[in-house]
C-alpha cells in the first residue's frame, strides 16, 4: 500500500495548499523526474533520495523503467516541502510517511507528531518576533540618529 493510496480518504486534505500551476488534468498526470524537478524546485537526486529513504511512496515506472509521477505525488511533495520548512527532522518526516502508509489506525500518532511540530513552529515564531522587535528598535535608533546628524549639519 502506498502513501497515495492511503491518503485518498473520504475527506479532502488540503494541508499541502492549493495545487501548483502547470499541472496536467487528473488522468493525464504523468510526469518525468525532470518535469517534477522543474515543477517543485527539487533536484532529481533529491527526488530519488526521498524515494530511497521512504519519504516518497512507490513511484510508478514506465515500461522502460523511468519514474512516472502523478498529481498526487506532487501534492505529497508539496506537503513534504511544508514539513521541511517547519524544521521537522527528516526522520520524523519519514515516520509520518510510514504512519500514513500504515493506514487510518495511525491518526492519533500522526496527530501527535504534527501537533508537536506545530508547537515547535510557534516557539520559533515567538523567538523570531522577539528578534524582529530588537531589529526594529535598532533601525529606529539609527533613523533617529541619522536625522539628528543631518539637522546638525544644516545649522
Amino acid at each position: 500500500m502506498t502513501v497515495t493510496e492511503t491518503t485518498d480518504t473520504r475527506t479532502t486534505d488540503t494541508c499541502a495548499g492549493p495545487p501548483q500551476g502547470n499541472r496536467r488534468p487528473d488522468g493525464e498526470d504523468t510526469y518525468t523526474i525532470s518535469e517534477v524537478a522543474a515543477l517543485t524546485g527539487l533536484t532529481a537526486h533529491t527526488l530519488r533520495w526521498y524515494e530511497r529513504i521512504g519519504l516518497m511512496p512507490h513511484i510508478d515506472r514506465s515500461h522502460t523503467g523511468q519514474r512516472r509521477y502523478s498529481n498526487r505525488d506532487l501534492d505529497w511533495l508539496a506537503l513534504v516541502g511544508k514539513l521541511r520548512l517547519t524544521g521537522m527532522p527528516v526522520a520524523d518526516m519519514v515516520r509520518y510517511a510510514e504512519l500514513v502508509r500504515a493506514g487510518d489506525h495511525t491518526y492519533t500518532e500522526r496527530f501527535e507528531l504534527l501537533k508537536e511540530t506545530r508547537e515547535d513552529v510557534l516557539a520559533r515564531i515567538a523567538e523570531l518576533q522577539g528578534t524582529l522587535a530588537v531589529l526594529d528598535r535598532k533601525i529606529s535608533f539609527y533613523a533617529d540618529a541619522g536625522r539628528a546628524l543631518a539637522s546638525e549639519r544644516t545649522r
